[in-house]
């Protein structure tokens, strides 16, 4: 009997599947590697400066002069931290940045709430030249405008009454802003802060997506717009507050140019930390020595540790609000 031989070759078309296949995963594993080089190199970018100052500002001057050490210090002291807390005037000006700072920004979170509010639900004659100025108001840069903003805050007047009464009167009747709190206090308080402009606009957006039912049916009730505004409103857009909150706090703490510009004394830590060799060449420390880079670190660190802390707990709120506050797209 025969033996019959029975040849498996692979068709054409086979062959062609097993190359598409092969050729697939090898772009696959490189779009991996490069995808992981990609966010190693981004990670190792971003987080540098970060490892740099905790490693310096827990290390010693000697080990700071010492060529064998590089990221593993021999010996840690706190050190650092005093020298830092001394040259900044800590409890001073952190109590600027606390109470003045970041208690205007909490108002202007509110007073843009109410301003926004307004330009989303109500139509009334030079809206369109309120949406321009808005726009404005986030394009034009501060420093374009600090000048009359400045001689504003000196001669504060309104309307130019006071003016006029204190030339009758022969006395200058015109407020001095500078110097106090006020000169945050009250532009928050009139949604005209520190990028109230882009909080307005955050605000607007989601209003427009805000159901009109719940204030028909609130209206139906006998509910003011007012009422309208803090019961139903407000309590209802916690994800545009959140956001609104979150950025308001990290640009008011980081704020340097208005404070360094309206204030000659008591400046808060953003101030004091852009001016810490200086300050600490006045304690009689070289600028150049271990100790006043090693404090310097320290400094940075007690600064952007409280907004760090805050952002990483309120981080996974704060992402998924960004997407619903018409931010992007």
């Amino acid at each position: 009997m025969k033996s019959i031989k029975i040849f498996n070759s692979k068709s054409p078309t086979a062959k062609k599947l097993d190359t598409y296949s092969a050729n697939k995963n090898t772009a696959s594993i490189f779009l991996s590697i490069a995808r992981y080089v990609f966010l190693f190199s981004f990670g190792y970018i971003l987080l540098y400066p970060l490892i740099y100052m905790i490693v310096h500002a827990f290390q010693s001057a000697d080990d700071f002069l010492d060529p064998t050490v590089q990221w593993v210090s021999k010996t840690y002291t706190f050190d650092n931290f005093k020298l830092a807390a001394k040259t900044v005037d800590l409890y001073k000006s952190a109590f600027t940045s606390i109470f003045v700072l970041l208690l205007s920004g909490l108002v202007e979170v509110f007073s843009c709430g109410i301003a926004a509010y307004g330009l989303a639900r109500f139509n009334f004659k030079g809206k369109k030249i309120l949406d321009v100025i808005l726009i404005l108001n986030i394009l034009v840069p501060t420093t374009v405008i600090i000048i009359p903003t400045y001689i504003n805050f000196r001669y504060m007047d309104i309307a130019g009454i006071l003016n006029i009464v204190g030339t009758i009167l022969k006395k200058e009747l015109r407020l001095n802003l500078l110097d106090t709190p006020f000169v945050f206090y009250v532009p928050s308080l009139l949604a005209v802060g520190i990028q109230s402009g882009f909080f307005i606009y955050i605000f607007k957006q989601f209003f427009k997506g805000f159901p009109k039912e719940l204030e028909e049916a609130a209206s139906i009730d006998g509910a003011s717009a007012w009422k309208t505004f803090f019961k139903i409103v407000i309590p209802s857009s916690g994800v545009a507050v959140l956001t609104v909150f979150i950025f308001s706090v990290i640009w008011h703490w980081n704020e340097y140019y208005r404070p360094a510009m309206f204030y000659s004394t008591n400046y808060p830590l953003a101030v004091k930390i852009k001016d810490f060799f200086t300050l600490v060449q006045g304690l009689g420390y070289n600028v150049y020595s271990a100790e006043a880079v090693n404090a310097a670190m320290a400094a940075s660190i007690m600064f952007i540790l409280p907004v760090l802390i805050m952002y990483m707990i309120m981080q996974r709120k704060f992402i998924e609000s960004i997407s619903q506050t018409g931010i992007v797209g």
